[in-house]
């Protein structure tokens, strides 16, 4: 198939400006005042999948962000592989950690620079450029659909709906994703586990107003001070979680599935040096790699309260807040989790504040069986192309959707990601390499031809 690289060696300038322009748009959709950048990014999709060869392309509009949907059904008997990704990305805070403006995309030392440059921009583009080659060079083999969503960021509130009340249009046979990473492209390996999430917010409230600390402190307690030592004891010294029934329904990894997992490449000193980390932390007991991709977590992702602006103002504050997550493992349910959090967190409040907790957003965690043929295709396709067989790994990240897409659609999905641990995602200085985006456009071709060969075999 030496079309496809003679394909993307054509195009391959055109492809990075089209991308960029995708990232220009700042489609941050955690903040309201983005919401008509929101539009323009599913527009933008909308025009991309159009010039890629759809023959179905429209907009849906939801409650929250529009989702994208399109399609090219070439032969109704043959099997359809159903494409998601997200245009949605995550704020750029602290804008002034970045080298660069993080909307206007930059290449350095081979790598893009910008927010959505691997999460999921980058990435979810690859299937547009691949799927462009495969039609303009009519070698594409079976049915493709579309469906790029704006609120992955924030959970993916209106995506299950859609897919409820549209199930026969999303109708296919396997779901392909690239939103998630690989080891490195001469360790390549795929994902076949992701962890849930549980996210929660609280609120710690002491006096009604605040209050001059000079005149009130001593008398009256604050409520960030209550705040952090109820954080603090979310985990014991061992960390592990100190929530009652939190562990009740995590399943044990055998020793034998520990040592599989051990197999896979990972350099401690490195890790560490590229975090300027003298020492890591983690539950006693696993190794860093398990503990990022079988345990459960508890992370403090923002907290606040009082005066946090330049200079001084000696305040003793009436609110304190925090952001906590919870990464979750199969059969922990994120619902009974967030019920399990917000009961613990009630008791460890002193008389002396109120508390409030609002579960934000969650999803379950989800495991890619490797004996399905779309697995197989998939390990084959990357095999093609970067001459090693992957290696099947669990991610520690999350995509909530991904179970619910089995639950309503019926269909396995396929985590066949690009994206590297260096890639900075969510962090400023988010980054992707040119050499990964290139390859892998050239790998999903290879995806499509392998999955339907298989598919066909089986029939």
């Amino acid at each position: 198939m030496e079309h496809i690289r003679q394909y993307i060696d054509e195009h391959k300038d055109r492809f990075l400006q089209e991308l960029f322009g995708l990232i220009r748009i700042p489609s941050v959709s955690s903040v309201p005042e983005h919401k008509e950048d929101m539009l323009k990014a599913a527009e933008y999709w909308r025009k991309s999948l159009r010039e890629a060869g759809c023959d179905r392309i429209e907009i849906f509009p939801t409650d929250g962000n529009p989702i994208v949907y399109g399609e090219k059904i070439i032969d109704p008997s043959l099997p359809t592989v159903l494409v998601y990704g997200h245009y949605d990305v995550m704020p750029v805070d602290p804008v002034e950690l970045w080298k660069s403006n993080p909307f206007k995309p930059e290449v350095r030392d081979g790598k893009i620079f910008a927010r959505g440059a691997d999460d999921d921009k980058g990435q979810s583009f690859m299937h547009a450029k691949a799927f462009e080659l495969m039609v303009r060079t009519k070698t594409l083999p079976c049915n493709v659909k579309f469906m790029i969503e704006g609120e992955e960021e924030i959970g993916s509130a209106n995506i299950a709906p859609f897919c409820t009340n549209h199930k026969d249009l999303l109708k296919s046979d396997i779901i392909l994703v690239s939103d998630t990473g690989m080891i490195a492209l001469d360790t390549p390996s795929i994902t076949v586990g992701l962890r849930g999430l549980a996210y929660m917010q609280v609120e710690v409230t002491g006096p009604n107003i605040d209050l001059h600390s000079g005149i009130f402190g001593g008398a009256v307690a604050n409520p960030i001070n209550a705040l952090t030592k109820m954080i603090a004891s979310l985990t014991d010294d061992n960390g592990r979680i100190a929530i009652p029934g939190f562990y009740e329904d995590v399943v044990e990894i055998t020793r034998e599935e520990r040592d599989e997992m051990a197999k896979a490449p990972f350099d401690e000193a490195a890790y560490m040096k590229s975090l300027a980390l003298e020492e890591l932390y983690g539950e006693a007991g696993f190794t860093t790699k398990e503990r990022t991709g079988i345990r459960p977590t508890l992370d403090v992702n923002g907290i606040w309260g009082g005066y946090t602006a330049e200079g001084t103002k000696t305040v003793l504050p009436s609110k304190a807040y925090a952001k906590i997550s919870m990464r979750l493992v199969p059969n922990q349910d994120y619902v009974k989790i967030g019920k399990l959090f917000e009961a613990h967190f009630k008791t460890l409040a002193p008389k002396y504040v109120k508390v409030k907790v609002d579960a934000l957003h969650g999803g379950q965690a989800y495991v890619s069986p490797m004996d399905t043929i779309g697995y197989k295709a998939a390990s084959k396709a990357v095999e093609t192309v970067l001459g090693k067989r992957p290696i099947p790994v669990r991610s520690g990240g999350s995509i909530p959707i991904i179970t619910q897409f089995e639950e309503i659609l019926g269909v396995k999905t396929i985590l066949m990601g690009f994206g590297l641990e260096s890639d900075a995602i969510h962090s400023p200085n988010e980054n992707y390499p040119l050499e990964n985006f290139y390859k892998g456009i050239e790998t999903i071709p290879y995806f499509y031809k392998y999955f339907t060969e298989m598919y066909q075999g089986e029939l």
